[in-house]
């Protein structure tokens, strides 16, 4: 094969497996393998070898590599970052200590404060004052840097976040700061609050630097290492780093601003479920991507996934708004979970059966892997359940031992609770079903949402093999599981747009409007944006948004407003009021009569243009597929042994339709496919997995 530049690979590294897909312009090439913890570039190396072997192409015809990663997030989690210090205005140094000046739970005397990764000692200020017009009030006083600099020595610190008041609009103050400590400090690494979220609200601004502080280091030597790690294997092509936000950045914007791939990863899923969705005319969706570490679910409407402005890390209480870390950035909104086949599952104190968050992850890995590991998990769970073939499983690539899975269950489950192997792993199995459902249910609910009437999308190394037991559990009545879904992250990379996205504030009054003032600021960031993508795809036609986030006066949070195509002209403050108002009839049915309109900021989105699509239809004529074998599993909803057939998707054709219960099995994973319901495969492959009219009963 030689089809140099016609070859783009993408790879995802998750916390069990590291995936590839490698499109050829013609074909398509997948491959799974464990992922190297202590040195995780060593197996993104290793799965692009497998994946060139596989397609038969030289490493030199390779056209770009796209990645994606959780090495930002777990970094942020896991608290394995830099250790940094906060620069800031004299007289607020504890601005990041009050915080919002609340408590996420006002009646929990024990509450726990969020790890905000820096400490008091490590907060220093500086002489200086910008008003919140923009005004130089006082002149930054550089007397005392070099006993700061002192200080910071003193203290360790290796990554430094500047954040001054109202940089965001006059960021001259930030920047003469940084150029001054890079003079005498160049070995420092420095992230001004003025670049990486150039908004109001100080200690969200505040929180966003830090976070990009702490995990700047890191992220630069890995991409770093990365990107030469490829050069020796002889691939020349550009590397694309996947964002939060579902799109594609360059190397080098990565390494500046590494914040922006905290969810890296798992945007890509959502990327891959919302084409999914278009394509199959799907208007409401949800996405549930479940690997061997974590689940994510997302809410996919319109064939867009919903997306956020702002997101929190590591919250101390689960599920709890305002219990984590807060960075502003473009994200890809979803829950995600600890919730995946490496969970490890316990009896507490109370005798109760709990699963999760910990996670075997691929080193020792389940016990099941055979690498040291001891304790049961949701893998162990489905290889003694009988869902999962052992010969198959990733590719062949681990060798499943089913005996040491049934022994770590009975050992760390069955002993406490006086059961059977079988009917502990049932347990372990619906307790991780019934924890994804309910953070879709939490999700749904705090959107406003209804889950049950949508169409569940499932991929992961283990979304097949628990997509129905999840659907039941929602009442969802549908589920497409696409082809290829061990490595479905992976391939939703490779329809990621080039992308960047800039947010600027600059406060308005709908009654003191300045059409020149917004031209000027549009003009700078539509010039920085195209700038940003055009580095990536030179000449390509982009696809440009801009957009204003909007309140009544007086509100505390914003809506998102699109403006105008083409010139903005005088007009511009009537037209984007009455599109607020009639966005905000429809979000909340009713607008407010009397007042006043305040824009706080301004975004501008640029894009390279989305892969075509092509609308995917069920056939006419169905045929009843034929089974390779068959396999006996347990159902503990109906405490017995099942004898049920098991299929090869690899042999499935368009129209080819199966009767539940049975096995779909592939390369990378495993369709379960439950008692109550049929699948069939549309003409692009995927399985349509319909859950059979029950008289009206929801199901449990």
């Amino acid at each position: 094969m030689n089809n140099k530049g016609q070859n783009r690979i993408a790879v995802d590294i998750g916390g069990t497996f590291t995936d590839i897909a490698l499109d050829s312009g013609t074909s398509l090439y997948t491959a799974k393998t464990l992922t190297t913890r202590d040195d995780p570039v060593r197996g993104v190396v290793e799965v692009v070898r497998i994946a060139c072997q596989n397609a038969a192409c030289n490493p030199q015809d390779i056209g770009s590599v796209i990645h994606g990663t959780t090495l930002a997030t777990n970094a942020l989690i896991e608290r394995k970052g830099a250790r940094v210090g906060l620069i800031t205005t004299e007289g607020f140094r504890d601005i990041v200590e009050i915080a919002y000046e609340r408590r996420y739970d006002q009646y929990d005397i024990f509450i726990d404060k969020p790890d905000l990764l820096v400490t008091r000692e490590d907060c220093w200020t500086v002489p200086e004052r910008i008003d919140a017009n923009g005004n130089v009030l006082r002149a930054l006083d550089t007397g005392k840097l070099n006993r700061l600099l002192t200080a910071i020595d003193r203290r360790g610190v290796t990554s430094i976040a500047i954040c001054l008041l109202h940089s965001y609009l006059n960021p001259t103050h930030e920047r003469m700061l940084r150029d001054l400590i890079q003079s005498r400090r160049p070995q420092l690494s420095i992230t001004l609050s003025s670049e990486v979220c150039p908004e109001i609200r100080e200690f969200d601004r505040a929180c966003t630097a830090l976070a990009n502080a702490y995990i700047k280091p890191l992220m630069a030597n890995y991409l770093q290492d990365l990107s030469l790690a490829l050069e020796a294997e002889g691939i020349e092509a550009p590397l694309f780093i996947v964002t939060s936000g579902g799109g594609m950045t360059t190397l080098e914007t990565a390494t500046r601003f590494p914040i922006r791939l905290v969810e890296s990863g798992p945007s890509g899923g959502a990327v891959l479920a919302a084409r999914i969705a278009r394509e199959c005319n799907i208007d409401s969706a949800l996405s549930f991507d479940m690997g061997g570490t974590t689940a994510k679910l997302c809410l996919i409407d319109h064939g867009a996934p919903q997306r956020s402005r702002q997101f929190e890390i590591g919250r101390a209480a689960r599920f709890v708004k305002g219990s984590g870390l807060p960075v502003r950035i473009p994200v890809v909104e979803m829950i995600e979970i600890g919730a995946g086949g490496g969970s490890v599952a316990r009896v507490d104190s109370l005798q109760r059966l709990a699963v999760g968050p910990d996670s075997a992850g691929s080193d020792p890995g389940p016990a099941s892997y055979g690498r040291g590991g001891e304790l049961p998990t949701v893998t162990d769970a489905d290889v003694v359940l009988g869902y999962i073939d052992p010969a198959t499983f990733a590719e062949g690539r681990v060798k499943l031992r089913p005996r040491a899975a049934s022994a770590a269950i009975r050992s760390g489950i069955g002993k406490a609770l006086k059961l059977g192997a079988n009917q502990c792993a049932y347990g372990i199995s619906q307790m991780v079903d019934e924890s994804m459902s309910n953070a879709a249910r939490v999700h749904a609910v705090e959107h406003g949402k209804e889950i049950s009437a949508r169409t569940m999308i499932a991929f992961g190394g283990n979304g097949p093999l628990h997509a129905t037991r999840v659907a039941q559990k929602l009442g969802v009545s549908r589920v497409i599981v696409p082809r290829d879904p061990g490595v479905g992250s992976a391939i939703g990379f490779l329809s990621a747009p080039i992308s960047y996205e800039i947010i600027r504030s600059l406060y308005m009054r709908g009654e003191n409007f300045d059409t020149d003032a917004v031209a000027r600021l549009f003009a700078e960031m539509e010039a920085e944006g195209r700038r940003v993508v055009q580095a990536g795809a030179a000449g390509a036609k982009l696809e440009e948004r801009r957009l204003a986030f909007m309140r009544y006066q007086g509100q505390g949070h914003e809506i998102e407003i699109p403006l105008p195509e083409g010139r903005l002209g005088t007009g511009l403050g009537k037209e984007i009021r009455k599109r607020f108002d009639a966005l905000y009839q429809q979000q909340y049915g009713r607008t407010v009569p009397n007042v006043d309109v305040e824009i706080i900021n301004w975004a501008f989105v640029a894009a390279t243009p989305g892969p075509r699509l092509r609308k995917v239809t069920l056939p006419g004529r169905k045929q009843k597929a034929r089974p390779a074998n068959r396999r006996k599993i347990y159902w503990g909803q109906q405490r017995k042994t099942l004898n049920v057939p098991c299929y090869q998707r690899a042999s499935l054709q368009p129209g080819h339709s199966i009767i539940g219960p049975a096995l779909i099995i592939e390369a990378q994973t495993t369709t379960l496919l439950g008692p109550e319901f049929d699948a069939v495969v549309d003409r692009a492959g995927n399985l349509v997995l319909t859950a059979r009219k029950t008289g009206g009963r929801k199901y449990a």
